[in-house]
C-alpha cells in the first residue's frame, strides 16, 4: 500500500496544477508505473482538452511497457463520451493489467461505472488509496455533485479591534486593513475559484472590479445580488471584462432564506465555488444559514476603533498563518 501512495501522491500533484482551469470539470492527475518508475504522467488541464490518463498515456515514449504497467489516477476513470471519449476505453484498448484508484467520482454519470467497467474487462482495480486526500482535491467538486450547491467560501478582512470598515467614508481612496500580500494572495484566491459574489451595497459603496489584477490567470465569473436594480450601470461589474450575473426579484424571494436560493441558483447555473466578498450583512446571512464551507479572516494591523462590525463565527479557526504582520485564520464548516 505504501508504494501505491507514493504514486497516488505524485498523482494529486499533478492534479494541482489545474485549479482553477477545468471547470466544470475535477481535477485529477495520473502517473503510470513500470518496474517502480514512472513512465509517464499527465494532468487534467481544461474542460474539453484530454483527461489526466490521456495525457499520461501520450507521455510513455515506449508503448509497449504499457501492457505490464499500473496506471494510477486520484479520481476513478470516466466511462461516459463527455467532450472527450471514455478514459476506462483507452485504458483498456492500451491493454494496461493495473489500475490504481485514489477515490470514487459522485458525478452520477460515472459513480462507480467507471470501476465496473473496468473490472469487467479483467483489470485489476484497487481503490481507495489516499481516499481523504484525494477527497479534499476536488472539494468543490465533491460538495456541488453531493449537495447540490456550490462549495462556498468566505472572505473579509477585519481591524485588531474587529470592524471591516470604518463608520463612513470620507475619501474615495480606500482605507486598506490588510498589506499589499495579503491583497495578492485573494487576487489568487480568485484565479482558483469559479465565481465571486457581493451585495448591492458593496458596489454602490466601494465600485468593484472583483477580477484578477495581482495574480496571473482566469477572472471569476462575478455574481451581484440587486434587489431593486439600483446599482449604476457604470460600475466596474458592467465593464465586460468577465462575466456578470446580477441577481434581483423575480428570481429571488427576497421574503425568504437568500442564501439557500443563492446557492441554488448558481448551482443550476452549473457553478462550482463561490467566494462570498460582500459585506457584513451579505456575509452574515451565509453564516446564518450554515451555508458555507471555509472562511478565510485576515486580521491586519490597523485600529479603527469604531466601525462595521466583523462577521460573527460561532467555530474557532483550525489554521493560523501569517503574511507579514497580517493574520489568517482559517475557519471550516462541519454542520
Amino acid at each position: 500500500m505504501k508504494i501505491h501512495e507514493k504514486y497516488i501522491k505524485r498523482c494529486i500533484e499533478l492534479a494541482k496544477n489545474g485549479l482553477g482551469t477545468t471547470y466544470p470539470n475535477p481535477l485529477v492527475g495520473s502517473v503510470i508505473v513500470y518496474e517502480n518508475k514512472i513512465i509517464g504522467e499527465g494532468w487534467h488541464k481544461k474542460s474539453g482538452e484530454p483527461h489526466a490518463e490521456v495525457n499520461a498515456v501520450n507521455s510513455v515514449k515506449d508503448k509497449s511497457l504499457l501492457k505490464k504497467a499500473t496506471i494510477y489516477v486520484s479520481l476513478e476513470p470516466c466511462s461516459h463520451f463527455g467532450k472527450t471519449p471514455p478514459c476506462c476505453d483507452l485504458i483498456i484498448e492500451n491493454q494496461i493489467p493495473n489500475v490504481v484508484i485514489g477515490t470514487v467520482d459522485p458525478n452520477i454519470e460515472v459513480a462507480g461505472k467507471g470501476i465496473k467497467k473496468l473490472i469487467e474487462a479483467g483489470k485489476n482495480v484497487t481503490v481507495g488509496i489516499l481516499e481523504e486526500e484525494c477527497n479534499e482535491l476536488n472539494k468543490r467538486f465533491f460538495t456541488f455533485h453531493k449537495t447540490k450547491r456550490p462549495y462556498i467560501i468566505l472572505k473579509w478582512a477585519e481591524s485588531q479591534d474587529g470592524y471591516i470598515s470604518p463608520i463612513s467614508k470620507k475619501e474615495k481612496k480606500p482605507i486598506w486593513i490588510t498589506n499589499e500580500f495579503s491583497r495578492q494572495l485573494v487576487h489568487k484566491w480568485r484565479t482558483e475559484e469559479q465565481s465571486i459574489f457581493v451585495g448591492t451595497q458593496t458596489v454602490i459603496d466601494d465600485n468593484p472590479k472583483l477580477n484578477v489584477r495581482d495574480w496571473t490567470g482566469e477572472n471569476p465569473i462575478r455574481i451581484v445580488l440587486d434587489q431593486n436594480n439600483r446599482i449604476p450601470k457604470e460600475c466596474h461589474i458592467f465593464d465586460n471584462q468577465s462575466k456578470t450575473i446580477v441577481l434581483s426579484s423575480p428570481e429571488i424571494d427576497f421574503s425568504k432564506n437568500i442564501a439557500a436560493q443563492i446557492a441554488h441558483i448558481l448551482f443550476k447555473k452549473n457553478i462550482q465555488s463561490v467566494i462570498i466578498e460582500g459585506g457584513r450583512q451579505t456575509i452574515q446571512t451565509f453564516i446564518d444559514a450554515s451555508l458555507w464551507d471555509e472562511a478565510r479572516i485576515f486580521r491586519g494591523q490597523l485600529f479603527l476603533e469604531k466601525g462595521t462590525d466583523a462577521p460573527a463565527l460561532k467555530s474557532g479557526w483550525e489554521e493560523k498563518k501569517f503574511i507579514l504582520d497580517d493574520e489568517l485564520l482559517i475557519f471550516r464548516n462541519y454542520d
